[in-house]
């Protein structure tokens, strides 16, 4: 009986090995011999599928493991990854970014190719990064959203590379200079006066005396032919545009803060009380309305309604 009893498990352990049923959510995937990493394969099996570059999988629920005996022939590896057990894996996707900036240009999959890629743009645009003061940063990303992963071949990326890299550091180049132009802006209580409402002679300074007035200068005199457009320095709501006096025709924009701009002796009025404005936009035309011995702008800034000296903020 011993000896039968051994030919029977010698005959069985020809035919059959050890394997465990692996199996999520009663799906079964298929069988794995001992200490194989089921992770690890279904990594491996999904990078294959989706052709992205997998950098980890986790599973919602843990697996449940059912020690068998399989025929010999059977693949201990064919894992089946159905749509059903798609939805118990999360994935995790890595790439790389290569950014002039903050601005990305393109995206691939391997961190060499990203260095490669760096390494021709500044082969070719050395000069224009220079020039320019802009980085260039290869940012590696993660998502478990696949379709964030539009990296492309590195030969693919590469036919495009030097136009799209050099028309990027141009557009950069641009902004930064107009951010470095925008942060230079005279500012008053917070407001960044952004143009100078026209160019001129200036005649009057702010706080002299005259004989046409009976108390000094509340403004600036900017001698201009009629008709010059007067742009508004800064974005804000009209208050006023009428004749008012001495002032003649008058526009008086308030800028939030507490800072106000007055337009005056103006030809034309373009806009009307309650009116949005944008800085640089026309609000007026240079003239010689009111007490006024010929064509220009007086322009008047007004903090909590006292007058200051415009020349501490523009036409230095």
């Amino acid at each position: 009986m011993i000896i039968a009893l051994v030919l029977v498990i010698a005959i069985i352990l020809l035919k059959y090995k050890p394997a465990y049923k692996i199996s999520i959510s009663g799906i079964t995937l298929g069988y794995l011999e001992e200490n194989q990493d089921l992770e690890q394969i279904l990594k491996e099996k999904m990078s294959e599928e989706s052709n992205k570059n997998i950098d980890n999988i986790m599973l919602k629920e843990e697996p449940e493991y059912e020690l068998k005996l399989i025929n010999r022939t059977e693949n201990t590896e064919d894992i089946k990854l159905t749509s059903e057990i798609k939805d118990d894996i999360i994935v995790t996707y890595k790439f790389y970014e290569i950014a002039i900036e903050d601005t990305v240009i393109e995206k691939v999959n391997t961190s060499e190719e990203a260095e490669n890629l760096v390494e021709e743009i500044k082969n070719t645009a050395s000069n224009q990064i220079a020039d320019s003061q802009i980085n260039l940063n290869i940012v590696e990303k993660y998502t478990q959203n696949e379709e964030e992963v539009q990296t492309n071949e590195i030969s693919i990326a590469m036919t495009d590379l030097h136009e799209k890299a050099s028309k990027t550091i141009e557009d950069v180049a641009a902004e930064k200079e107009e951010e470095e132009r925008i942060n230079s802006l005279p500012t008053i209580n917070g407001i960044k006066l952004a143009v100078t409402p026209i160019q001129g002679t200036i005649t009057s300074r702010y706080g002299v005396s005259s004989r046409i007035r009976v108390s000094t200068h509340t403004g600036l005199d900017i001698a201009a032919v009629t008709g010059t457009d007067i742009k508004v320095v800064a974005d804000g709501t009209v208050i006023s545009a009428c004749y008012d006096g001495s002032y003649g025709n008058l526009v008086k924009v308030d800028h939030g803060n507490g800072v106000e701009t007055w337009y005056a002796h103006t030809s034309k009025m373009y806009v009307k009380p309650g009116q949005k404005v944008t800085a640089g936009e026309v609000i007026a035309a240079v003239g010689s309305t009111g007490n006024s011995t010929g064509p220009h702008l007086h322009l008047e800034i007004r903090i909590d309604g006292q007058h200051v000296n415009p020349q501490d903020y523009l036409y230095k």
